[in-house]
C-alpha cells in the first residue's frame, strides 16, 4: 500500500470513500470493482462501487459527504505489473484510463471534497473476466489493509 494513502488512513477525523471503478468485462480493469466490493464499511470508510458509469453517481458521492474521495481503478502508468499508486489529479496528465465516458480530471471538478487516484498498473485487459495474478495478490493485499481493525479505529497502521 502506498504511504501516503497509509498517511491519509491515519487521519482519524477524515471520512474516506472508496470508489470502484471499471469493467469486470475486461480482465485487469475490473480490478477497481473488485476492491470496492470487499471493503468494510464503518463510520470512517465508505465504500461504492460505479463499474464504467462514475458520471451517474456525482450526486451520490456528493450527498455522502465524505472529507476524502479515493478512485480505485486500473491505470495505465508504464509501470511494472500491479505497481500500485496513490496519485493526485495533477499526477494523472499522461495515464491512460480505458472505461470514462469523461477524464477523470474533468470529473474531480464535479466533486465538493480533495480526489485522489489510486491506480493499479494491469498486466491484460483484453475481454475477460478474471483479474491475472500479480493485480489480484496486490488487490487483495490493499483490501487486507483497508480491512485491518486499526484502520478502522482510527490507529495509525503500520506496514
Amino acid at each position: 500500500m502506498p504511504d501516503n494513502l497509509k498517511n491519509l488512513l491515519s487521519q482519524i477525523d477524515k471520512r474516506i470513500l472508496f470508489v470502484g471503478i471499471g469493467n469486470v468485462l475486461k480482465q485487469d480493469d475490473g480490478v477497481g470493482v473488485f476492491i470496492s466490493r470487499k471493503i468494510k464499511e464503518t463510520k470512517r470508510i465508505l465504500s461504492l462501487t460505479v463499474e464504467v458509469s462514475i458520471e451517474n453517481y456525482i450526486g451520490k458521492i456528493n450527498s455522502l459527504k465524505p472529507d476524502i474521495l479515493i478512485l480505485i481503478d486500473c491505470v495505465d502508468m508504464k509501470s511494472a505489473v500491479g505497481t500500485c499508486k496513490l496519485l493526485t489529479i495533477s499526477q494523472i496528465h499522461d495515464m491512460t484510463f480505458n472505461t470514462h465516458n469523461i477524464s477523470i480530471r474533468r470529473l474531480s471538478e464535479f466533486f465538493r471534497m480533495p480526489v485522489y487516484i489510486l491506480g493499479i498498473q494491469p498486466e491484460k485487459i483484453g475481454f475477460g473476466e478474471n483479474i491475472s495474478y500479480l493485480v489480484k495478490n496486490v488487490a487483495d493485499n490493499i483490501i487486507k489493509q483497508l480491512n485491518k481493525k486499526e484502520v478502522h479505529n482510527g490507529c495509525r497502521i503500520s506496514l
